[in-house]
């Protein structure tokens, strides 16, 4: 099975991406780490209780005010859910403490997405698809990248497309918290170049500057350079045999290892000419 890392930056159409993928014709189970993060911090969870301790001193708002549809421990007693925007405007940004924070929530969340990802592509594997997708917005930073056969990048060419919608989608962030939403991501061209340096069939690029009848042709463009690559026959040959399913893993798993370093180091050499 192929398991197909599918990642962008915010306000470039990886949802609508991934939406397509699962309908016909292509019907693809999608694993969602948005919403397996989501689920991780619910109210009763390890992870909410980890943030509200790191976070409630320093952030007053961190949960949703209590009112009469919301008492102070909950609908089910076990806290009020976060209150999502006033965390994000703590760890969202360039600065210092932006990054210092980030990395905290990073730490909370990651490993118990991970956990439930890997169930999700084990339940998909099973079931003999020939592919899964892992719908991951920080792809190539939480280095799930790694384990993936292939790697799509939804991206634009063009910053002010990416600004726009983002604005117009999410209506309430102002002028600065949207630049600073998008800086958090990183630059979406370097994300696509590095999906580039994978090479045919492993990396994929989807561009979306245009319509969504051209954004569908482009999703039917990667996945024919996916399946050529990674046809069905291949995937009942490692349904039927574990131990190929295997090899093949720790094959893939390795030659990523190579292509991160080569980027990096490349990346490396790029910054100290300047």
């Amino acid at each position: 099975m192929l398991i197909i890392g599918l990642t962008g930056s915010i306000a470039t159409g990886k949802s609508t991406v991934s939406s397509i993928l699962s309908s016909p014709p292509y019907s693809l189970p999608i694993v969602d780490a948005d919403l397996l993060a989501r689920q991780v911090v619910e109210p009763g969870t390890a992870g909410y209780r980890a943030i509200v301790k790191h976070f409630g001193p320093m952030t007053p708002d961190l949960l949703l005010p209590v009112s009469d549809s919301l008492p102070e421990n909950g609908p089910n007693g076990k806290g009020r859910p976060l209150n999502r925007p006033a965390l994000g405007r703590r760890v969202f940004g360039d600065s210092a403490e932006a990054k210092a924070n980030r990395t905290v929530l990073n730490s909370i969340v990651h490993p118990a997405v991970r956990k439930e990802m890997f169930w999700a592509a084990v339940r998909a594997f099973v079931r003999g698809h020939w592919a899964v997708v892992m719908d991951v917005p920080l792809l190539f930073e939480s280095k799930l990248d790694r384990f993936c056969g292939a790697v799509v990048v939804v991206a634009v060419k063009d910053p002010k497309v990416q600004m726009k919608r983002l604005r117009e989608r999410d209506a309430h962030l102002t002028e600065e918290d949207a630049e600073n939403r998008v800086k958090s991501q990183g630059d979406v061209r370097d994300k696509a170049r590095r999906a580039e340096q994978r090479g045919q069939g492993t990396g994929v690029v989807v561009w979306n500057d245009d319509g969504k009848e051209e954004l569908e042709k482009e999703v039917g463009r990667a996945i024919g350079e996916l399946r050529a690559k990674s046809p069905r026959w291949w995937s009942w040959v490692l349904v039927l045999c574990p131990p190929v399913a295997g090899v093949v893993g720790l094959w893939t798993f390795w030659g990523n290892l190579r292509v991160n370093r080569e980027w990096e180091e490349g990346e490396t050499r790029e910054r100290a000419k300047l």
